[in-house]
């Protein structure tokens, strides 16, 4: 729990708690002691109750494995033309050998294939992805990506010197409906 609710605890409930099992064990009131049980029953669902919501809503903690897998350009990040033309000609997969291929496309059709393999640091409690290419490196490819983490997935956001920022997420490519 956080700062707040531990100094509450130490500076308010405890004290109460003591002042009113005095109170009970001289008066031996039951009603005292049904105010004790809410109380702290209160305080346990409160904690629980916290500690749920926490794990719901707390940023997905990637590891190595998390990046494996297709991506494409994330088209509801900024929806327009250049979103769709930019899916339709940008795509890459990380294979289960840690081996990157970067294709550039025209629709379905790949036109050319990039080669390099990844890494990954942690250097907090997430892991952030490193990619290795062999030279000539595609203008998507000169600078590492950000990861944007959501609750349930995360985004790879690649600086280009020719589009700017480039949303990729995980995905399966599928032929635009127009």
């Amino acid at each position: 729990m956080g700062f707040g609710f531990n100094l509450i605890l130490v500076f308010v409930l405890v004290p109460l708690t003591g002042l009113l099992l005095m109170t009970w064990a001289i008066s031996q009131s039951r009603i005292l002691g049904y105010v004790l049980g809410l109380m702290w029953g209160g305080v346990i669902l409160l904690v629980i109750l916290s500690m749920t919501l926490q794990s719901i809503f707390a940023k997905k903690v990637l590891t190595h494995e998390d990046y494996r897998g297709s991506y494409v350009i994330d088209r509801d990040m900024f929806p327009g033309t250049n979103a769709d033309w930019q899916y339709d000609h940008f795509r890459f997969e990380i294979t289960d050998d840690d081996s990157i291929h970067f294709h550039a496309t025209n629709g379905a059709r790949i036109v050319e294939t990039w080669t390099g393999h990844i890494s990954t640091v942690v250097p907090y409690s997430s892991a952030r992805l490193i990619i290795h290419m062999q030279p000539p490196v595609p203008h998507v490819l000169e600078c590492l990506p950000t990861t944007y983490r959501d609750t349930w997935n995360f985004k790879l956001v690649f600086h280009s010197k020719h589009y700017h920022n480039m949303y990729f997420k995980q995905g399966r490519w599928k032929p635009i409906r127009r």
